[in-house]
């Protein structure tokens, strides 16, 4: 499998870690919130990935952070410090934040099974890594690369660390003092406009603090994704993966981090998925254009649609989504799933649409080849059916589109009973009633069949 890296801007075959398995580390949600499907897209990315790397017999680790604490918001509050966008939410909810972030978080993953996004193989919670945390700020502290400042807090001496800025391209002597680095920018402690703080002093009266050696305080964001990542893959990374928005500063933080404690390139390739928008316009509250996984469901369309929408583009671009689009995908995808439970089985896998499916995955995840490929087998005549059934369910296992679930039909009462009058006049054997309610029944769209089982039926 090939991808391509932020940093060296280019496709790169994906490598093992020194521990001989390809190891991923995903950045997670903040949980002070639902996740919106700009989110989610990034999330099957990793996805995506994993199924690609399963469906070539590689072996990987997967690990996906939970921000419960210390990621800060840009706005400021009335003492015109930053605020913890958790603490934030639990005041607006009049709520505890631990109570708020558990809440989000079992949403988020409620919206990851919605799309059928694989389960990682640990979701460690930065709330519950405040001694791996603190371990790595003492480490990077002995090793020159932070201090504490005159407000308490500890900060990265970023001028401690030459290549920083190697991600985005945002090198410091590209970027004028007072540059927003960071939402920390402006607090009194720094020695260096660029430099983030790894540790947030606190007053005694803050929620969600714990004693350190150099006083109470909470962590900062960036320096929990090194610390996860450095405990999980102490041999290194394979993959850093996260949304574009993330290359600057979080990723450029955390790289320079773990770099200077492992004394190593620790992460092979940085994968970013693009931006996403709704109706033309980058999803925003303040917009008013957010859209959740669970607006999908309010509609009746199956959030699988989404899934389906997404496949048809490529992550490194930007996509503007609609009611629309979507809607057009959820029609699809029912047809498909028809086509599947009607074609017959005992098929044949055409390898010549297999190879090129996967081939289009392994190649930087070229979705949209690869369903462009099914599309056209889907109207091949010179494929029989009972092959498309098979190719199309082999295929799933990198789409994970859930093709062989049956449709879940809503009905009106008098198709019912019209359903449940024809069963009875075939238990009484009473033919020429049960032949006129099938005559009834597909003039109004449902197509009913006999079985050893009994009677069943489908609508067109």
């Amino acid at each position: 499998m090939r991808l391509y890296d932020t940093k060296e801007q280019e496709k790169l075959e994906v490598k093992p870690a020194a521990s001989g398995t390809i190891d991923i580390y995903c950045c997670g949600p903040t949980v002070y919130r639902f996740a919106h499907v700009g989110n989610m897209r990034t999330f099957l990315l990793g996805d995506l990935i994993r199924r690609t790397l399963r469906a070539e017999g590689q072996n990987y680790r997967y690990i996906q952070n939970i921000t419960d604490v210390g990621h800060l918001n840009d706005d400021v509050n009335i003492e015109g410090l930053a605020e913890d966008k958790i603490l934030a939410q639990a005041k607006l909810e009049q709520k505890d934040p631990f109570d708020i972030a558990r809440f989000y978080e079992r949403a988020f993953h409620q919206d990851l099974a919605a799309l059928n996004i694989l389960p990682a193989d640990a979701y460690p919670k930065a709330s519950e890594s405040i001694s791996l945390i603190t371990d790595l700020i003492a480490q990077l502290i002995y090793l020159g690369a932070a201090y504490q400042g005159a407000d308490g807090s500890l900060y990265f001496a970023v001028r401690s660390f030459k290549s920083y800025g190697a991600i985005s391209h945002n090198t410091l002597d590209q970027l004028r003092a007072g540059h927003r680095f960071d939402i920390d920018e402006g607090e009194s402690g720094k020695l260096f406009h660029a430099d983030w703080a790894l540790w947030k002093a606190a007053a005694a009266n803050r929620e969600m603090t714990w004693p350190t050696p150099w006083g109470v305080g909470f962590p900062g964001w960036h320096i929990e994704c090194s610390a996860m990542s450095l405990h999980y893959f102490p041999q290194g990374v394979s993959l850093h993966l996260g949304g574009i928005d993330l290359r600057f500063p979080h990723h450029e933080n955390e790289r320079a981090q773990s770099n200077v404690a492992t004394n190593s390139e620790f992460v092979e390739q940085w994968v970013h998925g693009e931006h996403l928008l709704f109706n033309g316009r980058k999803m925003a509250k303040s917009a008013g254009n957010v859209l959740h996984v669970s607006d999908l469901v309010a509609r009746k369309i199956d959030p699988l649609a989404l899934r389906f929408l997404f496949l048809e583009n490529h992550y490194r671009t930007q996509m503007n989504l609609t009611w629309e689009s979507i809607e057009a995908a959820d029609t699809t995808l029912k047809r498909w799933r028809k086509k599947v439970a009607a074609w017959p089985k005992e098929g044949v896998v055409r390898p010549e649409y297999l190879a090129k499916i996967l081939e289009s995955f392994s190649d930087d995840l070229d979705t949209a080849s690869a369903m462009l490929l099914l599309r056209k087998l889907e109207r091949e005549d010179s494929v029989s059916e009972n092959d498309k059934r098979a190719t199309f369910i082999v295929a799933d296992e990198l789409l994970g589109l859930e093709l062989e679930r049956a449709e879940v039909v809503e009905i009106s009462e008098e198709i019912q009973e019209l359903i449940n009058e024809r069963a009875k006049a075939r238990a009484a054997k009473d033919w020429q009633r049960s032949d006129e309610l099938r005559q009834a029944l597909a003039a109004i769209g449902v197509e009913v069949s006999d079985g050893p089982e009994g009677q069943s039926w489908r609508t067109r």
